[in-house]
């Protein structure tokens, strides 16, 4: 069961890169990534010593 939620998210992924290649979309890729990396970033210092400098960035 563990592992269907990872199928999933990775069906998600090939799909959007599948998408991407036919329509010739590429634009997408940066916004994509950077999505995915301030997601990350929230998520990382959500409960650190990290956040107070974090903030300040933004």
């Amino acid at each position: 069961m563990a592992f269907e939620g990872s199928r999933e998210r990775i069906g998600i992924i090939t799909e959007l890169w599948a998408f991407m290649r036919v329509r010739k979309k590429w634009w997408l890729g940066p916004i994509v990534m950077m999505l995915a990396l301030l997601g990350l970033l929230v998520v990382f210092t959500q409960s650190s010593a990290v956040a107070p400098f974090i903030y300040t960035l933004f």
